[in-house]
């Protein structure tokens, strides 16, 4: 029966075999309910108002995880189109956004490097391939007096 389902009936159905779930509780789950690393489901306030934690099954980790990150991407993408960029964007696209931002707003390289998590600042240097804007893109100190 699982063979013949795909998409979300497939990962519910799933889910409610894989780790003994009532169709409400699936239903009425959240993304902070899954805990990845560990393999749990927190079933919140199910049958007698009761929490639980329950297995989360490999094959529906992995299902989930796809669903979920595609489910994401697809959003990101129409949400750049309907705004009218035309070039090509994507979620990772987001992570540079914000390393450049910060950088235009004068924050140091060393900063936004713990904040990416990079070991070695030199790959953090290639955001600042985007603040090169010449000479005219520099003020004079006299102007900011």
């Amino acid at each position: 029966m699982l063979d013949r389902l795909t998409g979300v009936p497939r990962l519910v159905v799933t889910l409610l075999y894989g780790a003994g779930l009532r169709l409400q509780e699936c239903l009425e789950l959240r993304v902070k309910d899954l805990d990845f690393e560990r393999g749990e489901v927190t079933v919140r306030r199910g049958k007698g108002q009761k929490d639980r934690r329950v297995m989360l099954p490999q094959a529906v980790r992995k299902d989930l995880s796809e669903h979920l990150e595609s489910v994401i991407q697809r959003a990101v993408t129409a949400a750049a189109r309907m705004a009218g960029v035309t070039k090509r964007v994507g979620c990772h696209t987001c992570r540079h956004l914000f390393a450049t931002h910060l950088l235009e707003a004068g924050y140091d390289i060393r900063t936004v490097q713990e904040l990416l998590g990079h070991a070695d600042v030199s790959t953090t240097m290639m955001y600042t391939h985007v603040l090169n804007r010449g000479g005219l893109g520099v003020r004079s100190p006299l102007d900011r007096l």
